[in-house]
């Protein structure tokens, strides 16, 4: 008799976990989302990047339902924003959006503060881009050939800015080096918008800017575009030739944007995002954008985001290692 009125007091209490804990954390995931999430840029305000997540952010919150904040964290090679979004809780509430420097510091950063393999669970790859190598309207230089031939008589001296160490700016001045056998001085910023304002002003020679971040800087005049980064000619920008089309074969860059949320993050919740992201890259805002900066739209499944920049990370181990990259 003792021995099942245990049992049952047992029972009694186990019950009562259950009804307590149950609907704290079962109703999380059904009525996910229930309060603002936020998007942290590893950027400062302004450059491409933030301009494509605020974009986003703006389709992503028509389709939730909730207010989707874009955060700016900038600092570091994209570390400091990237970091905080690896510590944050895998809830679904705190997204980042990845760049070119996401699959570049693993081979550049010995000691990173997150495992870039294990500390991330893929959302989507929401598109790849082209950069674009410009320089300010008053340059002398109007090709390709105007700075390789610059460069060899002044090694060195030329300048190329870029919005971090380990970005697509860097990376493709660091192998425009290489293809031409040139010597050029790298000046990262904290952000492209300071790097753009630097350009602007001949504080600096040249940059290999993404796209996004200066098509309205082209269209206004404030700034002359020599060449892009595409492996072939874009229709947004037919008049300008490509890098490898201008004297240096096998040239190609591409800059690219993914989304990821903190590792243990539930699938329910990832497919609730992905597809979130594939209805927010067909609102007329987003298509008009992603036009305007020849951004080619991916939108896929996680797994394409992982493979993706997997790929990424061989391809630039070689180009980190050669040219002896090292953090700021």
């Amino acid at each position: 008799m003792q021995t099942s009125r245990i049992a049952a007091y047992a029972a009694a209490i186990i019950f009562a976990l259950m009804t307590l804990i149950g609907p704290a954390v079962a109703p999380a995931r059904a009525d996910y989302p229930n309060r603002p999430i936020r998007i942290i840029v590893p950027f400062a305000a302004g450059g491409g990047t933030d301009l494509i997540a605020r974009t986003l952010a703006a389709g992503l919150s028509d389709d939730l339902g909730q207010s989707v904040i874009v955060e700016n964290r900038p600092g570091g090679g994209t570390i400091i924003g990237t970091d905080v979004a690896a510590k944050s809780a895998p809830d679904g509430y705190t997204l980042v959006m990845a760049t070119f420097a996401h699959a570049i510091n693993p081979s550049m950063q010995p000691k990173l503060p997150y495992n870039t393999e294990t500390a991330f669970a893929a959302v989507s790859l929401v598109g790849r881009s082209f950069n674009v190598l410009v320089v300010d309207p008053a340059s002398p230089f109007h090709s390709v050939a105007d700075i390789i031939a610059a460069a060899k008589a002044n090694p060195g001296k030329l300048t190329f800015a870029s919005q971090g160490v380990g970005t697509s700016a860097h990376l493709a001045g660091e192998l425009f080096k290489n293809l031409a056998h040139i010597e050029m001085t790298h000046v990262p910023y904290r952000g492209a918008s300071p790097a753009l304002t630097d350009l602007i002003g001949g504080r600096v020679d040249m940059m290999f800017a993404t796209s996004a971040a200066v098509t309205n800087f082209i269209s206004a005049n404030q700034l002359r575009p020599i060449a892009i980064t595409a492996s072939a000619p874009v229709a947004v920008l037919a008049n300008i030739p490509t890098v490898a089309g201008s004297g240096l074969p096998g040239y190609a860059v591409e800059s690219w944007y993914g989304l990821y949320a903190p590792a243990g993050t539930p699938p329910e919740i990832i497919a609730r995002l992905n597809s979130a992201i594939k209805k927010a890259v067909r609102t007329e805002l987003f298509q008009k954008r992603s036009q305007d900066e020849g951004l080619i739209i991916s939108a896929g499944a996680p797994e394409e985001l992982d493979a993706y920049v997997r790929a990424e990370i061989e391809r630039w181990k070689k180009i980190v290692s050669e040219n002896k990259i090292t953090p700021e």
